[in-house]
């Protein structure tokens, strides 16, 4: 079946199969230029910059109807030559981003379950990493319960490689093993306040003995507190981990964050916050304890620079984070504006190599324009100044200069829509 006619019998199979139900369509396209030279660690002597375009593509459908949700999200990431023009295949093909069906059981308490976004709160330890072109998602099922100003969610997840006929040893990277978590968040008129435990799997594979492979868990407790007045706002995160790491090593890290904003006008907005991270001296587990905090799910790229230096795939384990920082957005006309945040890092511990802990300085640009409804064009420079103990955390005393630039342009139209 040729693609046009197998999205024809995808429409009309949702339109007429229920009268009473809700069926939209819509995409994504999201190409993005990327210029690197120094991102994510500083740049060596005698390497060239990093110039690509990635590309994100999406097709969601959701389908509603009374005690009943379907929702289907095809995704294609790529990066513009990764394949020859005449292509038979592509290196990655198409996967799903997230398929998953919810079912109330009454009007409070519902069931989610299949592949999913999971994010609470400001994205911190739960996020679904949207600037990421892949993004993140989870094979999970999730309880839910929302009453007037109260919202809970129990999840579960529980990965393996394939239906094995014996062992349940996970080779898989880049995932955990079992997950399970509670959130709930209360609302008031001015103050919300969120509660969060998760139990997190690792799975430990014996190099020696399989017969000693093992799942270790972690838990993860803390709470997002936000308090808004007209004008202004105050939010903050506290949270402590404790249990084993992956190599059964005693955790106790703590993370606690704080920040306020504050409108000058309706245009202008201020920010100001510092964020803590506990770490290991010397970026060294020791004596069986580890006091290194991870923030497990969060959307990192939103927190700590966007020059992704901390926490973005790296940084784990390691000397943790003392981040204070300045922010500003500043509407320059009614379909554009300007954000502008800087940075001074250092770490929590010491830093093999060097008495100090600074780190440096990051200066962050981003500018926004909506070009119309469904098209909008952001760019962004940053810039980062490293400091003796950045050059000593990451091994590198060339002294070049680290930047990152890039534009990207988000294309999300709605396509079809049929309501009630």
């Amino acid at each position: 079946m040729k693609p046009h006619h197998f999205i024809k019998v995808f429409l009309c199979f949702f339109i007429f199969s229920n009268g009473h139900a809700q069926f939209t369509l819509d995409t994504q396209l999201r190409p993005r230029t990327e210029y690197r030279h120094g991102f994510k660690t500083l740049f060596p002597d005698n390497a060239d910059a990093a110039l690509f375009v990635s590309q994100r593509t999406r097709l969601n459908a959701d389908y509603k109807m009374e005690g009943l949700t379907l929702y289907l999200s095809l995704q294609d990431v790529r990066v513009w030559g990764d394949v020859p023009q005449l292509n038979i295949s592509d290196k990655n093909g198409i996967g799903i981003h997230q398929a998953w069906g919810e079912v109330s059981l009454n009007n409070a308490i519902s069931f989610r379950v299949g592949r999913q976004e999971i994010s609470y709160d400001d994205h911190r330890i739960f996020g679904n990493v949207g600037w990421a072109q892949q993004a993140r998602s989870h094979d999970a099922l999730l309880l839910k319960y929302q009453n007037t100003g109260f919202k809970m969610n129990l999840g579960f997840a529980y990965n393996q490689d394939s239906e094995n006929l014996n062992g349940t040893t996970l080779t898989t990277p880049g995932t955990y093993k079992s997950l399970q978590f509670l959130w709930g968040n209360k609302t008031w008129k001015q103050f919300s306040a969120s509660l969060l435990f998760s139990n997190n799997g690792e799975q430990f594979i014996d190099p020696i003995n399989s017969n000693n492979n093992e799942t270790r868990y972690s838990q993860t407790v803390g709470t997002h507190l936000k308090f808004q007045e007209e004008g202004w706002s105050v939010s903050s995160n506290l949270f402590y981990q404790m249990g084993k790491d992956n190599t059964n090593n005693n955790l106790n890290a703590f993370l606690i964050a704080l920040e306020g904003n504050y409108y000058i006008t309706n245009k202008w907005q201020v920010g100001l916050g510092g964020e803590v991270l506990s770490g290991n001296k010397n970026g060294l587990r020791a004596n069986g304890k580890n006091k290194a905090f991870t923030p497990l799910y969060g959307t990192n790229h939103k927190f700590n620079g966007h020059m992704d230096y901390f926490y973005v795939g790296n940084h784990i384990n390691n000397v943790g984070l003392v981040d204070i920082y300045l922010k500003s957005k500043l509407a320059l006309g009614a379909n554009d504006n300007l954000s502008i945040a800087i940075h001074s890092f250092s770490a929590e511990a010491p830093v093999s190599g060097t008495n100090r802990k600074r780190l440096g300085n990051e200066l962050d640009l981003t500018y926004s324009y909506k070009i119309q409804e469904y098209v909008t064009l952001d760019a962004g420079y940053s810039h980062l100044f490293p400091s003796e103990g950045m050059e000593a955390l990451k091994g590198n005393y060339d002294g070049n200069t680290n930047n990152w630039g890039w534009v990207m342009l988000t294309i999300n139209p709605t396509l079809f829509t049929t309501k009630e």
